[in-house]
């Protein structure tokens, strides 16, 4: 909550936060000033109609504005007036343009995803505004047939956010003409997030767990294969705090409301006067008795010609994102990124820009995709790193 730079500012971290019983104080309001006057100058213009220092700032895209609505909404606010009404209207714009995207029968997709298009609806519902019927029907039908969704694979935190969305419209008894093809929608998505489990006990990948989870909590199964599935859950998340997984504040944020029994279905009527301990600074020692040693990753970019392929010599705990750095420092690498709520993403390497429907996959040798962003995935030694551009 320290970082309060525009590539730091995350409204995610307020809402996860919000819905714990831990506080963090001033810091909070702190926190929240901060992320309005961000989101209101990019979006609305400042009051003077000028940029300090020449800065223009890049408008939030559709998840975060969504997410920004849901902090807001996390603090007891509605939006509302002028302003409000403009953030809406932003909102709703961005679904329209996506509803637009689909097309009528189908065949297209979103723009970003429908993670985004559900966290989209999510966030007007918490506030109580309407979107049409035909922009949550295209949400419907997407889990409707699942495979449309992502070459036959179910992703589990698009489900997940499917589902809080509609159990969101359904307990806000918005969009009633809906009301049966939700259930059954409901329904579908507990039942394939369910299927999706792993042998660790996780939902999909440890990742999507934490969403996957906020959902089932607001969408309870009868009888005992819910009990043996959370029991699964439980150990293996257990397990993955106590490893260290969850270092990315977006999981994190995600994960908070989970272990404190919330969900962001909650933000519909947040108890902002419920009591919650304030949290104490977290206290690190860190040893400096003597240097890391260093670790060699190799790092193949086959995707272009001649193909890249040259080990990096790195500290050990060194990012992925380290290593890029270095190789471009070393000569005859060169990378570009763009920041996201989840960290910096690979958009461009070796003068290689992703396309429409491609992105820059991460891959472990031999063939294995990194859960990880470049930020968060630390390679060993002797591992090699591929930089794959694929299409979706």
């Amino acid at each position: 909550m320290d970082l309060l730079s525009l590539e730091h500012l995350n409204p995610s971290l307020y809402v996860g936060l919000r819905l714990s019983r831990l506080q963090a104080g001033a810091k909070e309001a702190v926190y929240l000033h901060n992320l309005k006057l961000s989101y209101q100058q990019s979006l609305l213009g400042s009051a003077s109609g000028d940029d300090d220092d020449g800065d223009v700032r890049a408008k939030p895209s559709l998840g975060q504005l969504a997410l920004y609505l849901l902090a807001l909404r996390a603090n007891c606010e509605f939006v509302e007036g002028r302003k409000g009404d403009r953030l809406v209207t932003q909102l709703k714009w961005f679904l329209e343009e996506e509803k637009r995207a689909i097309g009528h029968n189908h065949k297209g997709h979103p723009h970003t995803s429908y993670y985004q298009y559900g966290l989209g609806i999510l966030a007007l519902c918490v506030h109580q505004k309407r979107v049409h019927d035909s922009v949550v029907g295209k949400l419907l039908y997407a889990v409707e047939h699942s495979q449309h969704l992502q070459q036959g694979h179910v992703p589990v935190d698009t489900m997940a956010m499917a589902g809080l969305a509609f159990t969101c419209l359904q307990r806000s008894n918005l969009n009633p003409d809906q009301r049966n093809r939700m259930a059954l929608a409901i329904r579908t998505a507990r039942e394939k997030i369910l299927q999706a489990q792993t042998g660790e006990g996780h939902f999909g990948n440890v990742y999507s767990t934490p969403l996957a989870l906020q959902f089932l909590m607001t969408s309870p199964l009868p009888g005992v294969q819910l009990s043996t599935a959370c029991q699964k859950t439980r150990a293996g998340l257990l397990a993955s705090l106590q490893d260290g997984t969850f270092k990315n504040v977006l999981l994190i944020s995600q994960l908070l409301p989970v272990l404190n029994r919330k969900s962001y279905v909650d933000l519909i009527s947040p108890d902002c006067l419920a009591p919650r301990a304030m949290l104490e600074p977290a206290t690190e020692t860190l040893s400096q008795t003597q240097a890391p040693e260093d670790i060699s990753v190799r790092l193949r970019v086959p995707s272009v010609l001649p193909m890249y392929s040259h080990s990096i010599s790195v500290p050990a705990g060194s990012s992925l994102e380290d290593v890029l750095k270095k190789a471009q420092a070393l000569g005859g690498f060169t990378y570009g990124t763009q920041a996201s709520l989840s960290g910096p993403y690979l958009t461009l390497v070796m003068g290689k820009e992703a396309g429409e429907r491609e992105f820059w996959q991460l891959l472990r040798d031999p063939d294995v995709p990194l859960l990880q962003g470049i930020a968060d995935y630390r390679p060993k030694d002797g591992e090699t790193i591929e930089l794959r551009l694929v299409s979706w």
